[in-house]
This record gives C-alpha cells, structure tokens and sequence, in this order.
C-alpha cells in the first residue's frame, strides 16, 4: 500500500488533474469530495473517457468521469480480499479506507509484490521510474 494519496476534488478539471497527475509523478488520483472518497480517477481514465471521447479536459469536472461505484478496502481486509475485488470489478488500484478516513491507496503492482517478488510485474513495480 502507497501511504498518502495524492487527492483531488470531483469539482476540479481533468485538466488540472493530469497536471497534478505529471506534478507529483503519480498515475492514479483519489477523488474526494465534503462527503468523502468517491473513487480514483487515472491516467487511463484521462486518455479513454476523456480525450478519445472529445471532451475537452479543460472544462470536463473530474467528478464527471470518475466511476459512479466507489470500490475500496479497509487496512483489515487481507490481500485475497484486494485480489478478489481487482479481479471482479476489472479495477488496477483501491483506495484503502479505515471507516471514512482515507490512509492509502493499493495497486496491482503492490499485490505482485506481496505476492510473488520474484514475478516480472514486481519487479517492474518496485522500480523507481524512469523519466
């Protein structure tokens, strides 16, 4: 689990959440709003519902993008339970949530990790990246 995410607020643009996103050299960003987390909005996310869809990023609302479904776990769950929620819902990283409060966010390389240092998707994930 990666610590400290970075957040953003659902009124914000897509714009200045791929700026943040190039910023703080993170590919996936919480989106929050005054009742919470409300999902991740990624890099991917930018690229396939926003620019190949003709929205222009400038004026398109983060919150507008992000899925309607929030999807996370909790500091308790163990790593079949992130797997299992990975695999069903076709999702990359969770947000980890302890009650309301947000304390990290898992990625599917965070779970290779664990799992299987030795695979190639931990070894890619545990390097630092390369500009």
């Amino acid at each position: 689990m990666t610590s400290g995410p970075v957040t953003i607020d659902v009124s914000e643009s897509v714009a200045a959440a791929a700026e943040l996103m190039r910023e703080a050299d993170v590919g996936a960003l919480v989106v929050t709003d005054t009742s919470g987390v409300r999902g991740i909005l990624t890099d991917r996310d930018v690229t396939v519902r926003v620019v190949a869809a003709g929205c222009d990023p400038a004026t398109t609302a983060v919150g507008d993008v992000v899925a309607p479904d929030l999807v996370a776990v909790s500091p308790q769950d163990d790593l079949d339970t992130a797997v299992e929620l990975m695999r069903t819902n076709a999702l990359r990283r969770l947000p980890v949530l302890d009650g309301e409060r947000l304390v990290g966010i898992v990625s599917l390389g965070d779970l290779a990790i664990e799992r299987d240092a030795t695979s190639a998707l931990a070894d890619i994930s545990a390097q630092a990246p390369n500009h």
